[in-house]
């Protein structure tokens, strides 16, 4: 039988929309959240946060064994993985939260702890990484690979056979070129149209996409 209690772990804008998901979506029936010490007793959607990380491991151990990344990432996901890790130690289960309106292919591969916002859409073949952001009304088309932690968000398109790597933060309404490759810890600016491949460590934006800054480029000079 499963456990129904879930913790989310950070109480920012990404917290209100897993939450809204989770509660109409799925079956737990105690919901909490963690954040920082000074928002300790603040409610998020009725939803009490009830601890920091440093009570993790305590509340795993009161009942909780379900817990989700709720912290957001532009270009920096440090933190998230940071975090990962530390439930991944403690031994909580990290489920996938996917949105009741979401359409995923039973097709597709989806590792743990991602999510799937409204109207999201994951076709045939395509693989979702660990810890992925799949944001509002993003069309993963068929045959995709999305690195771990990479952050698709809302209304990004990308056409099959694509690949984003690691890390990966692409900007609203993008649009991705089928079999483009986008490199690890790169960003791609809001409504870009991403025609050719985009190196790691880049900064790109613009239509047609071009890159505005790359680290190993600047070492060079």
């Amino acid at each position: 039988m499963m456990n129904n209690r879930i913790l989310l772990i950070g109480g920012g804008g990404h917290c209100k929309s897993v939450l809204d998901s989770l509660i109409t979506s799925f079956n737990f029936t105690d919901i909490a959240i963690i954040d920082t010490k000074e928002n300790l007793g603040k409610e998020i959607l009725n939803r009490k946060i009830i601890g920091t990380d440093d009570d993790l491991e305590k509340l795993f151990n009161y009942g909780y064994k379900n817990a989700f990344i709720t912290v957001g990432s532009i270009g920096d996901t440090r933190l998230r993985r940071k975090l990962f890790e530390m439930l991944k130690k403690i031994g909580f289960n990290i489920p996938s939260i996917i949105d009741s309106s979401a359409i995923v292919s039973e097709n597709a591969k989806l590792d743990r702890g991602i999510f799937i916002g409204k109207n999201a859409v994951i076709n045939i073949g395509s693989v979702i990484g660990e810890g992925a952001i799949i944001n509002t009304g993003t069309i993963i088309e068929h045959d995709c690979i999305v690195g771990e932690f990479a952050h698709i968000a809302p209304g990004t398109v990308l056409c099959g056979d694509v690949v984003i790597e690691e890390n990966v933060h692409i900007g609203a309404r993008a649009v991705i070129k089928q079999q483009i490759r986008i490199g690890n810890d790169s960003i791609i600016g809001m409504g870009s149209v991403v025609l050719n491949d985009i190196p790691p460590n880049s900064i790109a934006y613009g239509n047609p996409c071009t890159i505005n800054w790359n680290k190993a480029k600047r070492k060079e000079t």
